[in-house]
């Protein structure tokens, strides 16, 4: 017996230089080995992770998401940033009054100079240097900055996905999330990379501007505040709406575009085998259209700000050339000193026309904050009440009191609900599809709460108690078994990572899959590709069932485990599940009959509510609704397994 593919036991498995052609390989090639080795060997120590998770947010994590914060939290390197932005911004603008300099002492007549005009040819030089270094420097600390903050942002995002309910994962779609943990941080890490820093010098340059304009002639500068503040200020609110509603929309957009790509890649299958390519084809060239319409949108936005500024520019340089000309003549300036107004006034718009481009991003960067936030301000509906307490379950009781639930509250799929479950026993919830037996089995794993009555394990309220310590004790066994990238190993040792290789080999031996493990290159060491896609559904069940053996938990949950198993796959999982369930409270969600005769009492779930209860050969005896399901599943080929 073999890890495979398909519905069966059979089948080889493809891991290296023994396995079959067909199947991927999910190790590293033995040609690259050395490779890998050697990179290794340059590897780093790294210190052991010391993180503990806790259900209830810390009061940093409940404050709302702010960039300033973030940055904030590493304030050395900040006010490293600072200085280089000062020191670049003030060199680069000392240009002009060397060139002022060089005119007005060393090239005017009667004050020709050739050692002044050489000095400031060095002076300009240097000063040059500086600004490179400096802004060398500014990229090498704001990229580290960057890099510090966008990884705690990164782990503040993942665990708060972490702490979310069940609901919020079935309502939103894996693409959007996927686009808030990349695209969105990847416009922030880009903002305080580059803009933040640009926008920190640009500004400051303005200002340094304005001071020297002031400085060299009033007059002329009040002309140049006048010509160019009006016009600018209004230009930029303007920008500032326009731009603002633009990002938002391309933001919500390429969110529906990771969406609808993640979503065609994971049903690949489903499209192949129904011919669906083409209208998935056309589906994603509107959603891809309409991203390209809001992007277009912000495009006609810049193109009309961008060139607005430029031609305020070469208006205002020509009024102020005409005016400094006029006070040149009159004595009342220099040659130099007009030269310096003009060349600093063209440098006053190269700021703003930076400032477009960089507005872009910071617009980006906005629409990614905003998205951020929402999904961090997201509170779970399932948490854990502040005076919630560990809980050890002793004998396993489960009790239901008048529940009702629903996932929307104005239906309710399940009223009045009373049941109880005694210590040790394995209660089968059968009853036709949307009836709520996964939804009782959902509120025992609380996953969901009742939104009235109680669900009790041992007397003690769900509610009552921390969702870490219920579900160390509580195992999920569900229908289709996720596995994740890893090993053999990794995967049975999921919820018990500390478990010693003595009880993973006895969790094997205990749901039969010990002929498998043996068959396999590596044993329980073998690679497991991602969600066990070369892996049978049987062979992906005994792997779950192994799982949760090894969790040892008090209640276990089955949900419909061995609804989509062939025969021989079925035997061999019941086979397993006799010696899982041993000692153990168990609810199984029961497709087949089959499973629910091995329970010792079957639930009949429907219309909200159970309608019948006890054992097979009673309820059979009673000629009531699990009889008329008995009777069909008979007459549709299902074999006599009554007792």
């Amino acid at each position: 017996m073999s890890f495979g593919v398909g519905g069966g036991m059979g089948g080889g498995w493809g891991v290296g230089r023994a396995s079959p052609a067909g199947l991927p390989f999910g190790g590293i090639p033995s040609e690259l080995q050395a490779g890998v080795d050697e990179i290794l060997a340059t590897e780093p120590p790294h210190s052991p992770a010391n993180l503990t998770f806790h259900q209830r947010p810390s009061e940093l994590e409940r404050e709302p998401l702010r960039l300033t914060r973030l940055v904030l939290h590493y304030r050395g390197w900040l006010v490293g940033a600072s200085l280089l932005v000062l020191v670049s911004s003030l060199v680069l603008q000392a240009g002009p009054l060397i060139t002022e300099l060089a005119i007005d002492h060393g090239m005017i007549p009667h004050h020709h100079s050739t050692s002044v005009v050489l000095g400031a040819g060095g002076l300009y030089l240097v000063l040059a240097l500086v600004g490179v270094f400096s802004q060398r420097g500014q990229a090498v600390v704001t990229g580290r900055l960057a890099a510090r903050v966008m990884h705690d942002l990164r782990l503040r995002v993942f665990t708060h996905l972490q702490r979310l309910s069940l609901d919020f994962f079935t309502e939103e779609k894996v693409g959007v999330l996927i686009s808030r943990m990349t695209s969105d941080i990847e416009n922030l890490q880009q903002l305080v990379q580059d803009g933040v820093a640009s926008f920190a010098l640009q500004g400051l340059t303005m200002v340094v501007i304005t001071l020297v304009l002031f400085l060299t002639n009033v007059e002329l500068a009040l002309w140049t505040l006048l010509l160019v503040v009006p016009p600018l200020l209004a230009l930029s609110i303007w920008f500032h709406r326009a731009s603002e509603r633009g990002y938002l929309l391309s933001r919500d957009r390429i969110a529906l575009v990771l969406a609808d790509l993640s979503e065609s890649l994971y049903g690949m299958r489903v499209i192949a085998a129904t011919n669906r390519q083409r209208r998935n084809i056309l589906n994603h060239r509107h959603v891809v259209g309409a991203y390209r319409d809001a992007n277009l949108l912000t495009g006609r936005i810049n193109a009309l700000y961008g060139p607005a500024t430029v031609a305020l520019a070469i208006i205002v340089q020509g009024v102020l050339l005409g005016v400094g000309g006029d006070l040149v003549l009159h004595h009342q300036l220099s040659v130099g000193a007009l030269v310096a107004f003009t060349l600093y006034v063209g440098r006053f718009f190269q700021p703003i026309q930076l400032l477009v481009q960089q507005y872009s991003s910071l617009q980006q960067s906005r629409s990614s904050i905003t998205r951020l936030r929402e999904l961090l301000e997201t509170a779970p509906s399932v948490d854990d009440e502040r005076g919630a307490v560990p809980f050890v379950i002793r004998e396993g009781a489960i009790t239901f009191e008048h529940v009702d639930f629903g996932y929307d509250p104005s239906r309710l799929i399940l009223h009045d609900v009373s049941l109880t479950v005694e210590p040790g026993e394995t209660v089968a919830f059968v009853g036709p599809t949307g009836a709520g037996k996964s939804t009782l089995a959902k509120l025992v794993t609380r996953f969901y709460d009742p939104l009235a009555g109680r669900v009790l394990i041992d007397g003690v309220d769900l509610r009552s108690v921390t969702q870490h310590s219920l579900r160390r004790q509580v195992g999920v066994v569900p229908q289709e078994p996720f596995l994740f990238s890893g090993s053999i190993r990794s995967n049975i040792t999921f919820a018990r990572p500390e478990a010693s290789n003595e009880e993973v080999q006895d969790a094997i031996d205990q749901v039969g899959l010990r002929d498998l493990v043996d068959r396999l290159p590596e044993g329980v060491d073998t690679p497991v590709h991602e969600r066990g896609q070369t892996l049978s559904t049987g062979e992906r069940q005994l792997l779950a069932l192994a799982r949760a053996f090894l969790a040892r938990p008090r209640v276990l949950v089955l949900d419909e485990a061995t609804s989509s198993l062939d025969l021989r796959s079925e035997v061999v999982v019941e086979r397993a599940l006799d010696r899982v369930l041993e000692g153990r409270t168990a609810i199984l969600i029961a497709h087949r009959l089959t499973t629910a005769q091995r329970a010792d009492r079957i639930v009949v779930v429907d219309r909200g509510g159970v309608v019948e209860m006890g054992r097979p050969g009673e309820l059979l005896a009673r000629e009531g609704a699990y009889a008329a399901m008995y009777a069909a599943w008979l007459a549709a080929g299902g074999r006599d397994v009554a007792r």
